[in-house]
């Protein structure tokens, strides 16, 4: 397997011109919410070893990306993701050696990590077939919106492999309790619509025509918001799964002064006092 930690410089910038080459990348008009598509549709947009690699540094380079605020991710042609191309990534696997296996396992987890350590909220438009890998690009996302057509599949038992998968027996028992994340993970079931919404692992529903456009408009909404506070949010959720309570009081208070600083709660004051509407920038 080539080795593809290569493709971005980490510098700050703007990422709006991101040229994608295994996926689509697009920017709203005013450059502030990016929408990942994944745009294989004849194969129900399975993954390769390219994609993950370009995700993962894509999502890397997020953290240093002065313009992208949110972003959305999405599959093309009425599906989500099928999870890892089973000609291109299941076969080939079969016939590695232990140091190869474990370079892949380790850069698809990277992917993940790459998701939850970069600032900008990830909103992901689920629709139809939402399986294996698929499912974990979900997971690792910060919002959900589904159709009533999503199935959403932790496969992995049924290709005889471990239920559990870059990350999902740490993140996905947090998201839909521990007893129907172990149901999932042992029979490799599609978990319904319904059942994704009723155990809060979707945020909403939307008929599959408007699931984009809603994940679109929610993602907008975040960026209009103060984004250097929810940069700071992300991180607090993520950081405090490993901190006691009162560490995680003292990782706020922290957090909170220096959102204290920044011109945007300056601008909310203002704007309060002046009876408006605040008008964030995110600095």
């Amino acid at each position: 397997m080539e080795n593809t930690e290569h493709t971005m410089a980490h510098h700050t910038g703007p990422l709006a011109g991101y040229q994608a080459k295994h996926f689509l990348w697009s920017v709203s008009d005013d450059g502030k919410v990016a929408t990942i598509t994944l745009n294989r549709p004849e194969r129900k947009n399975p993954l390769t070893f390219d994609s993950y690699a370009e995700l993962r540094d894509l999502f890397r380079s997020l953290n240093y990306a002065s313009d992208i605020k949110t972003v959305v991710v999405t599959g093309s042609g009425g599906n989500f993701c099928s999870g890892g191309d089973v000609h291109e990534i299941i076969g080939p696997l079969t016939k590695m050696g232990m140091p190869q296996l474990l370079e892949f396992t380790r850069m698809t987890g990277d992917l993940v990590k790459a998701m939850r350590n970069c600032p900008q909220p990830i909103v992901a438009a689920v629709d139809g077939v939402c399986a294996g890998a698929g499912a974990i690009l979900a997971m690792a996302s910060d919002l959900r919106l589904g159709s009533p057509e999503t199935r959403t599949a932790f496969l992995f038992a049924r290709v005889g492999l471990a239920g559990c998968d870059m990350g999902a027996c740490a993140i996905l028992p947090r998201i839909i309790g521990q007893g129907r994340a172990a149901e999932l993970f042992y029979t490799g079931r599609a978990m319904s619509a319904d059942e994704g919404l009723a155990w809060g692992f979707f945020n909403a529903l939307h008929p599959s025509e408007q699931v984009l456009e809603a994940a679109q408009t929610l993602a907008g909404r975040i960026a209009a918001g103060p984004t250097f506070a929810h940069g700071m949010t992300k991180k607090a959720m993520h950081q405090e799964w490993s901190m006691g309570v009162d560490e995680a009081i003292e990782a706020e208070a922290q957090a909170q002064a220096i959102c204290m600083q920044t011109q945007d709660f300056r601008r909310a004051y203002e704007a309060f006092v002046a009876k408006q509407k605040p008008v964030f920038e995110g600095d």
